[in-house]
């Protein structure tokens, strides 16, 4: 059991003269209208100072808390690694199956939690969905973590890839540059996926091997779009091998209920090279992939 969660926000414009129970059901929809109705009733939802009830009406600018109490989080692989670390970042090595930040029922059994128990300052710089593993970037202060975020959004750091695909490619190197932007999910409302409104986008592939029914590529990402890879190796033809979430063309799989976090799928942040803030200098972060993403002589060579 966890130590349960205050969760506070400030009211939008767009919510002015919304029900708080109303509010919290359109917005929220991890849970149902009972379930928002009788923690209201609780008294586990405040506005400002004072107790919340089901019809008062938000006003823009006011503090909205509503308190979890303690829960059982799932179960996450907790072993990771430092793989570089001085006075200003450091980077580490992340597990597949263990979320980078709280949220999905997760909170203590997340990488942030972990590393800041090492370092409590650090703050991840970037984040991997719960199942892709490798390097995820830490600053250690405020300051770092803003110039680092920079030099991500101004497109000076370089990401590499592994992922295993469904299918065989016919070119060894190719590029992929569907835009990437809101598409309908029935349990979400909207999830990132192939849209030809979306925002430029563009992933750089390379075919490393070709197995029985599938293909291990490296990716290089131009830009930063949520679920790139996964969208875009889809919208290629060759969805990634075990993805319940995107299929061909970049769309959701079956009936569409498959949330961006659940695993199957096979993808590794191998590859991380950016300037240093302090120094300038280029410094490159290496993280050994599963041995599933490995190719054959990487394998031997073990």
């Amino acid at each position: 059991m966890n130590q349960g969660f205050t969760y506070i926000e400030t009211i939008p414009q767009r919510a002015a003269g919304a029900a708080v129970l109303d509010y919290l059901v359109e917005h929220y929809r991890h849970s149902t209208h009972a379930e928002w109705a009788a923690r209201i009733q609780a008294g586990r939802v405040r506005i400002e100072d004072r107790t919340a009830l089901p019809t008062d009406r938000l006003l823009p600018g006011q503090c909205l808390a509503w308190t979890r109490p303690p829960w059982e989080e799932p179960e996450a692989p907790l072993a990771w690694a430092m793989l570089y670390e001085d006075e200003k970042l450091l980077a580490v090595a992340k597990p597949s199956g263990l979320p980078t930040l709280p949220g999905g029922g997760f909170l203590e059994n997340t990488l942030l939690k972990l590393v800041q128990r090492r370092v409590p300052t650090a703050n991840p710089v970037h984040r991997l969905g719960r199942a892709t593993s490798g390097v995820v970037l830490f600053a250690r202060d405020p300051e770092t973590a803003a110039e680092l975020s920079l030099c991500l959004r101004d497109r000076k750091a370089e990401k590499i890839y592994r992922a295993l695909v469904v299918g065989h490619p016919v070119q060894d190197a190719f590029e992929v540059n569907v835009p990437i932007g809101p598409i309908p999910h029935p349990l979400l409302g909207t999830i990132h996926g192939a849209c030809p409104k979306g925002k430029h986008s563009l992933s750089l592939v390379r075919v490393l091997e070709q197995r029985e029914a599938t293909s291990l590529v490296e990716v290089r990402i131009e830009t930063g779009r949520p679920h790139q890879i996964r969208i875009h190796m889809a919208a290629a033809g060759f969805p990634l091998w075990g993805d319940p979430l995107y299929t061909n063309g970049g769309g959701l799989c079956g009936d569409g209920r498959a949330l961006p976090g659940d695993p199957g799928y096979l993808l590794h942040a191998l590859h991380l090279s950016l300037p240093h803030p302090r120094t300038k200098e280029r410094i490159t972060l290496r993280c050994q992939p599963p041995p599933r993403l490995r190719t054959r002589p990487e394998l031997a060579s073990q």
